[in-house]
């Protein structure tokens, strides 16, 4: 994962909740919510938990507990690019329509960054390996950045297996073997974490934060 890493993805793939383990696992400084799309699970609602692991919220908004649904992007979301010393992760909303906000970084498209995918097949959207190189070409397209990895997220919520978590791998590596993009990471419940897992890419142990009292 590069200095500065944006998640996109469908609605529902579950890029907030992998933004928070994701930013703690890896130490990050920052964590900048961009979902101006979907009123749902937005990772700045979880500033509690990242203040605890001493990573600053950057939100999209002049005030978000005043202003948390107007599509205004704060200048404040430029910082992690003037200080290559420090780690972001950009929360993106979702699919093309979140991209868009892609668009307001043209200027540092020769920054070193990733822009992974993070894919969940049992979303309608994405259940197939066919659709999901269509978002991938919209995203780019549309973000005018190219993605570079994949995140399986593959989950039925706490019903998740083990199975469905491969099940999900099957699909993704299709889609990894036709555009060369590597699987980075595969998120894992903690529920289920095993040290003797063998999943593609880097193992993301998930803690449910957003989900945690639902069943």
């Amino acid at each position: 994962m590069k200095n500065i890493t944006f998640l996109t993805g469908y609605y529902g793939s579950g890029k907030s909740e992998l933004a928070i383990n994701l930013a703690i696992k890896e130490h990050v400084d920052y964590v900048v919510d961009l979902d101006v799309i979907n009123p749902y699970f937005r990772t700045r609602e979880q500033e509690k938990i990242f203040n605890e692991h001493n990573i600053e919220v950057i939100s999209s908004d002049l005030d978000y507990k005043m202003h948390v649904d107007m599509p205004y992007i704060s200048a404040k979301v430029f910082i992690p690019f003037h200080n290559s010393e420090k780690r972001a992760i950009y929360d993106l909303g979702g699919n093309d329509v979140g991209a868009k906000l892609l668009r307001q970084f043209e200027d540092y498209n020769d920054t070193d960054i990733d822009l992974f995918l993070v894919i969940n097949v049992y979303r309608e959207e994405s259940n197939n390996s066919e659709k999901i190189i269509k978002l991938i070409n919209k995203i780019e397209g549309t973000g005018g950045f190219k993605v570079t990895g994949l995140i399986n997220n593959s989950n039925l919520l706490r019903e998740t297996t083990l199975e469905d978590i491969l099940y999900g791998e099957k699909i993704i590596k299709e889609v990894s073997e036709t555009t060369k993009l590597p699987i980075v990471y595969t998120a894992v419940w903690e529920n289920l974490f095993a040290d003797n897992l063998v999943f593609q890419g880097e193992i993301l142990k998930l803690k449910l934060y957003f989900r945690k009292n639902w069943l």
